[in-house]
């Protein structure tokens, strides 16, 4: 085999060796060097950008969802139609020096407004915090006759001696308080009094904007996973105060029998799949334990 080889220039490179074999002219060419390290790049870019459209694209699969317009209210479509119970939920937050104190001037007059008739109004449950939120006082109010139950006790209370002192009495041993308005979601059952000793967990969801009725579309089918051991106490969704917020309350005799009533939900086929789909519509989340006071329906 005979070889010739020619050089010429292409932008001052060398292009081309040429090579005689059979009678045949066999031209191969070598881009020149600027050209290997633009494809190189270009190539490396558009790799690189791929890579992270596929990983914002599965990532935004996780946690982004469509929101669907609604055609109607949250409370007409995942509250309750039998009655129109509004619910009130107060944090305190004490001074640790002072929580005994507060707990006694609780258990002295909140009984009176809970037993009396002239108030349309029930104590559902009134607890401290033991872990989560340190030096906390939970209180759950229920208004059977909805806003109007609510103003008619409030206007009540405003005239009501031992309540305005107590009200005086009780600022002086507060950090700070915050309250909102809630509903109760239709497939849960309505929280009643039961017998102790339990220990309560309100666990409490802050939810992206737009997905409170998705959030109740799971849930309604989910909530048969969670009441084998009569653990499901209320679920509510707030109306006022933080929005987009929800609240479920459950009821263990200790801490173990939690987490021996947590961990038997995942051996229940479709609990996994409730919890794949609800996670992201959660944008924070917390947990109380929490211990109820002497006057507590709930014990």
């Amino acid at each position: 085999m005979g070889a010739e080889a020619s050089r010429g220039s292409f932008f001052g490179h060398r292009t081309d060796l040429k090579t005689q074999r059979d009678g045949c002219t066999l031209r191969f060419f070598s881009p020149p060097k600027n050209l290997l390290i633009c494809n190189v790049v270009s190539s490396r870019c558009l790799s690189a950008s791929n890579n992270r459209h596929r990983e914002d694209s599965w990532f935004k699969s996780l946690f982004v969802r469509k929101v669907d317009p609604r055609k109607d209210a949250h409370s007409h479509l995942l509250a309750k139609k039998e009655d129109s119970n509004l619910y009130k939920i107060q944090f305190h937050n004490v001074k640790p020096e002072c929580l005994d104190n507060y707990n006694k001037l609780c258990e002295d007059v909140l009984p009176s407004i809970h037993a009396d008739p002239n108030y349309p109004c029930e104590l559902v449950g009134t607890w401290n915090t033991w872990y989560g939120e340190q030096d906390q006082a939970v209180h759950l109010w229920r208004y059977r006759g909805g806003y109007p139950a609510l103003t008619e006790v409030m206007n009540k209370l405003r005239t009501n001696k031992v309540f305005m002192e107590y009200r005086s009495e009780r600022g002086k041993m507060l950090l700070s308080r915050r309250n909102q308005l809630l509903l109760e979601f239709s497939f849960w059952n309505e929280p009643l009094p039961r017998e102790g000793p339990n220990i309560y967990e309100l666990r409490s969801y802050s939810l992206r904007p737009g997905t409170m009725i998705e959030w109740g579309n799971y849930w309604a089918r989910a909530i048969k996973y969670r009441q084998r051991n009569n653990e499901a106490v209320g679920g509510f969704f707030s109306q006022i105060g933080s929005l987009y917020m929800v609240h479920h309350l459950w009821a263990y005799k200790d801490l173990q029998s939690r987490e021996d009533t947590r961990n038997a939900a995942w051996l229940q086929e479709g609990w996994d799949e409730v919890v794949y789909y609800t996670v992201p519509l959660i944008q924070h989340m917390e947990s109380r334990i929490m211990i109820p006071l002497k006057i507590s329906p709930l014990k």
